[in-house]
């Protein structure tokens, strides 16, 4: 995917991104959320773990070499649900190589 020529062009680099992130993420355990207007996919992982967030993203790094952000840290007084998020500002080469690995888990 070509770098964007013009700030015009920011949107639909991330969206084509995100649309590719997604799509290789499908078959995954992995739910994705609704997300807008972000560097990041939030993803439900309740059909894989009942770890918590934190857990399950060192979890994830540790044995699948894929990083992650747990949502809990950006909660006030509320349960962390069983979702993380994945940054998709990434080289194409790296979402694929992170959903293959991300569909094994």
């Amino acid at each position: 995917m070509a770098k964007p020529e013009s700030l015009r062009d920011l949107g639909p680099f991330y969206q084509a991104k995100r649309d590719l992130f997604l799509e290789l993420m499908r078959g995954s355990r992995f739910r994705p959320l609704p997300c807008r207007g972000s560097y990041f996919q939030l993803m439900d992982y309740s059909a894989i773990t009942d770890e918590s967030d934190a857990d399950f993203a060192v979890r994830l790094t540790k044995e699948h070499g894929v990083a992650s952000i747990p949502t809990s840290p950006f909660l006030y007084k509320s349960s962390a649900p069983r979702v993380l998020r994945f940054c998709f500002a990434k080289k194409d080469e790296t979402l694929r190589a992170a959903a293959e690995r991300l569909a094994r888990v």
